[in-house]
């Protein structure tokens, strides 16, 4: 999706303003413990693909999803604001499953006898 050095920058920037407005500026209730893994943007800059995770239950994580897409156009005004990028991609949210698989990794470790964990 991305590889331009400009395109690195824009998804660290954007990155960074999301995770301020998800403390200061997000009102909706159904969004909940969020953090921003990261921002992959296009070449052309027209979209941005955004890795996030929440935690809590299957509930807060699907009320979340819901959140965060109808929040978006906020979103990418308040961005467009804080930024003053001549245009700003389409963000597209993307949850990301990378902390669950590695909690699932460790439960599972956690488990094996000692001896097995020494091993690895």
């Amino acid at each position: 999706m991305s590889g331009s050095p400009r395109a690195l920058q824009i998804g660290e920037l954007i990155r960074r303003e999301l995770a301020k407005l998800s403390v200061e500026g997000l009102k909706d209730p159904r969004i909940g413990f969020v953090t921003f893994s990261g921002v992959k943007v296009s070449r052309d800059m027209s979209v941005a693909m955004v890795n996030f995770t929440v935690l809590g239950s299957d509930k807060q994580v699907r009320d979340s999803v819901i959140g965060l897409q109808q929040s978006g156009g906020w979103l990418r005004r308040e961005l467009s604001r804080r930024l003053r990028l001549r245009h700003m991609p389409e963000l597209r949210f993307v949850l990301d499953h990378n902390l669950e698989n590695s909690m699932h990794i460790n439960e599972l470790l956690a488990g094996l006898p000692e001896e097995d964990r020494k091993e690895l």
